[in-house]
């Protein structure tokens, strides 16, 4: 059974060496609950995820998509927002945004 986690969040930007990316950072409660998801993952399947990962059906109003959050060294994770579902939402960056996650 999946579970489904919700928070507003805030659109951030992110420039890399080579593209600009947008995220949300999820922190606080949410944040570890994909933990707990991850390690029993973990422990089941014996192996971690690319970049320890989790799959995610993530939602942000009407837009759903099929992805994986990342961890960040600070125990938050990281949901990259593709420029699709900007547009679709119509969110710049410094936007907040409900995010909901279905933990697959």
């Amino acid at each position: 059974m999946s579970e489904t986690l919700a928070c507003t969040a805030e659109i951030r930007r992110w420039e890399g060496e080579t593209a600009v990316y947008h995220m949300v950072t999820i922190g606080g409660d949410m944040a570890e609950a994909i933990t707990m998801h991850e390690r029993l993952h973990r422990l089941e399947f014996g192996g971690r995820r690319g970049f320890g990962s989790v799959k995610v059906m993530a939602a942000i109003g009407g837009t759903r998509w099929k992805t994986s959050v990342f961890p960040s060294k600070t125990g938050e994770w990281w949901l990259l927002v593709g420029k699709k579902v900007l547009k679709a939402e119509d969110l710049v960056a410094g936007d907040t945004a409900e995010v909901a996650l279905e933990l697959l």
